[in-house]
């Protein structure tokens, strides 16, 4: 069946983002969860799909967030959406989202004095906030978001066909503390694993700029752009700033990335990189991350390029990104001095279903949409000629 975006499947070499399996259990646990919410729940829970809130995604705390957070759900209702929550990962990522939800009560602990009589309000695995835009039904196209501090999962469906996962952001902090929940030992560890198997000059060569940005190169834009640069310092947080010239020095550019490229290294290097890559995929359902495997695969090692800014050790601020084609992932740890990590995998094609969205429109404006056409009279529509049918 021909998607009009990529035929790939778990061979080709562009995804398909048809997971039909994974579809089908996302719609009907949407509709059942909604079924149980009282009108105050749902008004809180659901927005238009074309709602600005939709791209409006972080990882840090904020007072104005959308949806609903697990503070108003019963314990049934918070089982069923940390199952939505399972279901759009893998089983190893979801078990880092609920430790990452845990850490909150690690922090709280820390930071009493800082927080005050706050600190149990601020820092709890509670806030964390389950939204769906649009209206899931059969045929449709809508998508949820499960969101609170350093979590960020953004799930799109267009019309039941294809699925899109990204941008997928998760963060952790404490990450230095002996015996402390470390969820996010691999996506940091590897990359650090792979720094260390690099020769003197290949190190050298991945490395972009001596400074680490304080966040996200790409920060929280909807969608990357060609080019683009760090902000100066993150949300909340000036202590940790850089200048217009690291800003310059750490942009990245889709054509010219920066960093080390992978035909560079020796097959063990790339095992290692393949296997830091392979944790990311992971925050996706296993047929998307699968696709995104083989694409990677035939694009071959040319395509793809490692970077690291900052120190080369866990002692201060750091960062790192690998580009492909079209993927990227992006992880910093900079604020209290390399203990406060951020990271995300981004679809540079099809974040928040970008390009998905737009081919169905197309389709729509040329063929019309079923969930019209079934409720409007053929004397109106006629005879038409119908592309792509199931």
């Amino acid at each position: 069946m021909s998607t009009g975006v990529g035929d790939a499947g778990t061979g080709g070499e562009r995804p398909s983002y048809e997971d039909p399996e994974t579809i089908q259990k996302l719609l009907v646990g949407a509709i059942g969860i909604l079924d149980t919410f009282d009108a105050e729940q749902r008004r809180a829970a659901v927005l238009d799909f074309d709602d600005p809130a939709r791209l409006d995604w972080d990882i840090i705390p904020r007072p104005d967030r959308t949806g609903v957070s697990l503070h108003q759900l019963d314990r049934h209702q918070k089982v069923a959406v940390l199952e939505m929550v399972r279901l759009a990962t893998s089983y190893e990522v979801f078990t880092k989202v609920l430790a990452i939800m845990q850490l909150e009560h690690v922090l709280r602990a820390r930071e009493t004095d800082f927080l005050g009589f706050a600190a149990p309000l601020w820092r709890t695995s509670d806030s964390y906030f389950f939204t769906v835009f649009g209206r899931p039904g059969f045929e449709d196209t809508w998508s949820f978001r499960f969101l609170g501090h350093h979590v960020c999962l953004n799930v799109t469906v267009v019309e039941q066909r294809w699925l899109s996962t990204t941008p997928s952001a998760l963060g952790q902090q404490p990450v230095n503390d002996p015996g402390v929940l470390d969820p996010l030992r691999d996506d940091e560890g590897l990359a650090f694993a792979l720094l260390d198997a690099l020769e003197p000059a290949q190190a050298d060569a991945a490395l972009v700029h001596a400074v680490a940005p304080a966040d996200f190169v790409t920060r929280q834009v909807p969608r990357v752009g060609a080019v683009e640069y760090p902000d100066t310092y993150d949300l909340g947080m000036p202590q940790y700033q850089i200048g217009t010239a690291d800003r310059e020095a750490l942009a990245w550019r889709r054509d010219a990335p920066g960093g080390l490229c992978a035909a560079e290294m020796t097959d063990d290097q790339r095992a290692l990189l393949s296997d830091l890559v392979a944790v990311y995929l992971a925050r996706c359902p296993d047929r998307l991350a699968a696709e995104y495997a083989a694409e990677l695969e035939a694009e071959g090692p040319e395509r793809l390029f490692f970077a690291w800014a900052g120190v080369r050790d866990r002692t201060d601020a750091h960062y790192f990104r690998i580009t492909s084609g079209r993927l990227l992932i992006e992880t910093v740890n900079a604020v209290d001095h390399g203990d406060h990590l951020h990271s995300v995998l981004r679809d540079l094609d099809q974040d928040f279903a970008h390009d998905l969205l737009g081919a169905a429109a197309e389709r729509s404006a040329r063929e019309g949409s079923h969930l019209d056409t079934r409720t409007t009279s053929s004397e109106v529509t006629g005879l038409r000629h119908v592309d792509g049918a199931w």
